[in-house]
């Protein structure tokens, strides 16, 4: 049983060569939540996004603030 609580550090991710980014199905409307390599265009996809509290606990995840891209 722990008594203090670990603190949560944000995990890191090439800011200089990935930017976060939304991938949405046109289709079903399936959400995935990942980084897109700027200079490829490759995306590695992370989590999948069901509702709002996914993408809050993503933005947590790699500390990132503000508004994510949507690509379709």
């Amino acid at each position: 049983m722990r008594i203090f609580k670990k603190k949560s550090t944000p995990l890191p991710y090439d800011k200089m060569n990935k930017k976060p980014i939304i991938k949405a199905s046109i289709c079903n409307g399936e959400q995935v939540a990942g980084f897109k390599d700027i200079h490829t265009g490759k995306i590695e996809e992370i989590m999948l996004i069901k509702n709002e509290a996914d993408l809050d606990t993503f933005r947590k995840m790699y500390g990132i603030e503000g508004k994510i891209e949507k690509e379709y």
